[in-house]
């Protein structure tokens, strides 16, 4: 279980960096751009490497049950993870649903969270799935508060195209197939379902 909360807190620790402007801002003055984003990227890598690590050594070592959930919210999961997918391209591509969700990426994890909260109550589980929703509320609320440029989330040059909603939707439910298919096994160890 220390693995797991250490590269919760490497992890969503240096994802909490951007909420603080002054703290990015003494950062960036002391490391520069570069080096900012060089610190950022190694800390989130190695925060998301002890995360999974430490996750599936909870899971495997028994991790408390805090609640059984019903069998049936299982379905419910598979469901909400549907726009999961489509809301993390559209974080990508200039498009409408873009425009609409403003920050669709964060949209994606809190459903992402929320959905594997549904269906699992063990703490590892409770530890991931609640910290990851709990940095995306209040980074949504961040964003808020830092302006209009924060709330493009990540940056996509150029107006949404005649298609490009539909291409978002595409590739999206293309991607969660995969992830039923076999991805999920292949990358989490877990099979859907």
């Amino acid at each position: 279980m220390a693995l797991l909360l250490a590269g919760l807190v490497l992890f969503l620790g240096i994802h909490a960096v951007p909420m603080l402007p002054a703290l990015r801002g003494n950062l960036t003055g002391k490391l520069g751009e570069n080096g900012y984003k060089g610190l950022f990227s190694l800390v989130s890598f190695a925060g998301l490497a002890l995360t999974i690590y430490g996750y599936g050594d909870a899971r495997f070592d028994g991790a408390p049950v805090l609640y059984d959930p019903p069998l049936w919210l299982r379905h419910v999961t598979m469901l909400l993870m549907v726009p999961v997918f489509i809301f993390l391209v559209a974080a990508y591509v200039p498009c409408k649903i873009k425009k609409v969700l403003k920050h669709p990426m964060l949209v994606a994890v809190k459903l992402w969270a929320l959905s594997h909260l549904l269906a699992n109550g063990d703490l590892a589980s409770v530890l991931l799935f609640g910290g990851f929703f709990l940095w995306a509320v209040l980074d949504r609320i961040s964003v808020k508060r830092r302006g209009p440029l924060a709330s493009q989330g990540p940056v996509t040059v150029g107006e949404p195209g005649r298609y490009s909603d539909v291409w978002v939707i595409l590739i999206g439910l293309v991607l969660y197939g995969l992830f039923v298919w076999k991805l999920h096994v292949l990358l989490i160890g877990v099979p859907v379902g």
